[in-house]
């Protein structure tokens, strides 16, 4: 006599990480606001430390300085032997990229003094001996703080403008409360990229100043995906919801932390081949400031769309005296069940 078993396809294990990737995870976020709370708080201490005592390192764009544009150059060179150039003069904060397929060259230093004085000369010599060109093929002109002074003037309204818009935006579309955690968040991120630019001595550049705008637009994007799965969760709370709205807002949290996560990593690997290959392997210095302030940024804001923005909703939902007696309710009859 014999027997059949009926055989089954085995079931993948409930792993973790399997979860996780499923949007199932169970992060506890809001459980522990005060821990990202004093994190971002000593974030924002330091960022504003290091502005105070270190400073920005501007760009001559601010500061003002001398550029050279060189032209119908004949030998072969990269934009490093451009800043050694002028390194054998003692001039630093040089920034070099080769134009028209090698045939040319931008140079921008610190204020070398009166244009056709004893060292804007000697600069001038030491570029043409590098590049080949003819010493008549090489332009150079004294560079004023002013554009710089126009791009930040610009820059300050066009973030004052998108900070207001996003307040009557978020608070037509869900509320006053979650637009103010946005509008806290942002400027988190402001004063946090700003700080690791003062502490590491990074240059800031027109082309920093247009990236830190940028990123504000990809911050808020994560933050509003968030916001509107918690929006989604907690629309039926009430007396038959037996979790709190921190509990609804964690849970939404989790569901879509895979979806930011993702979205952030492939943000950031194409930024950092700009970084790497453009600025690093190509010598394109231009690139390096627009690819830096981004890269910073988008680490920033992905970190606050995540652990600043809805522990901060969360904090002002819960003054809010219907979500405060159903937590209170709640917690009483957990703690008083059986």
């Amino acid at each position: 006599m014999t027997s059949s078993a009926t055989k089954t396809a085995p079931q993948a294990k409930n792993t973790p990480l399997r979860r996780f990737l499923n949007g199932e995870s169970d992060i506890t976020f809001i459980g522990r606001g005060r821990t990202w709370a004093i994190i971002s708080l000593a974030l924002i201490v330091i960022s504003l430390a290091s502005l105070g005592v270190r400073g920005l390192n501007f760009a001559i764009d601010f500061t003002g300085g001398t550029s050279f544009v060189i032209s119908d150059a004949t030998d072969e060179f990269t934009s490093g032997d451009l800043r050694d150039a002028m390194g054998e003069f003692g001039v630093t904060d040089v920034t070099a990229q080769v134009v028209d397929e090698g045939d040319g060259a931008l140079v921008s230093t610190p204020e070398l003094g009166e244009v056709g004085g004893e060292l804007d000369r000697a600069a001038t010599q030491a570029l043409a001996e590098v590049t080949g060109a003819d010493i008549n093929d090489i332009d150079r002109q004294a560079v004023g703080p002013r554009w710089g002074a126009q791009v930040t003037e610009q820059a300050l309204l066009a973030l004052a403008v998108f900070l207001g818009l996003v307040v009557v935006y978020i608070t037509l579309r869900f509320e006053w409360r979650m637009a103010l955690s946005a509008l806290v968040t942002l400027v988190h991120d402001i004063v946090v990229t700003i700080g690791v630019y003062a502490l590491v001595g990074f240059e800031v550049s027109p082309a920093s100043v247009i990236a830190l705008l940028t990123i504000l637009g990809y911050s808020l994007y994560d933050t509003v995906v968030v916001f509107d799965r918690v929006t989604e969760e907690t629309k039926f709370l009430g007396a038959a919801e037996n979790r709190t709205y921190g509990e609804l807002a964690n849970g939404a949290l989790n569901g879509v932390l895979v979806r930011s996560l993702s979205t952030s990593v492939t943000s950031l690997l194409p930024v950092g081949a700009l970084l790497l290959i453009g600025a690093q392997l190509l010598g394109a210095d231009t690139l390096q400031d627009l690819a830096l302030a981004l890269f910073i940024g988008m680490a920033v804001g992905t970190y606050s769309s995540i652990f600043v923005a809805t522990p901060i909703l969360v904090a002002l939902k819960e003054r809010e005296p219907r979500v405060a007696e159903h937590k209170e309710r709640l917690l009483t009859q957990r703690g008083g069940g059986t």
